[in-house]
């Protein structure tokens, strides 16, 4: 099954997990759990159902921020699996900390006003 993009590219993941991810994690299969994964994880946090359909009814600043959590989370999967790559494994965890920092910060976003944040209030 070839890497669909939805809510995330591949581009973005490895963006977030920087140029020290190991390449044996950083594989299509991996992309397309992750992506599966973090569209599953916003589904039910948002109440709302992030498929292609409704994905192209949100706006482009709502579509943004989805995106990025979904970058930075799938960006940990990949420093997690293998943390080899990296100067050091402190490097790996400031990493996985700023991702994770990042992602707590955009679930308050989304979560505060979860209407508003999707435009459909």
């Amino acid at each position: 099954m070839a890497y669909i993009a939805n809510i995330v590219t591949v581009a973005e993941m490895q963006f977030y997990a920087g140029e020290n991810v190991d390449g044996t994690g950083d594989v299509e299969a991996n992309h397309i759990i992750l992506q599966d994964h973090a569209e599953a994880y916003l589904s039910n946090l948002l109440k709302f159902d992030l498929n292609t359909t409704n994905w192209g009814a949100l706006t482009t600043g709502t579509k943004e921020i989805i995106s990025e959590w979904a970058a930075r989370f799938a960006a940990n999967a990949l420093i997690k699996y293998n943390m080899v790559g990296y100067t050091t494994i402190l490097e790996a965890e400031d990493m996985l900390n700023l991702n994770l920092y990042r992602m707590q910060q955009i679930e308050k976003l989304m979560t505060e006003d979860t209407q508003g944040f999707l435009g459909t209030s």
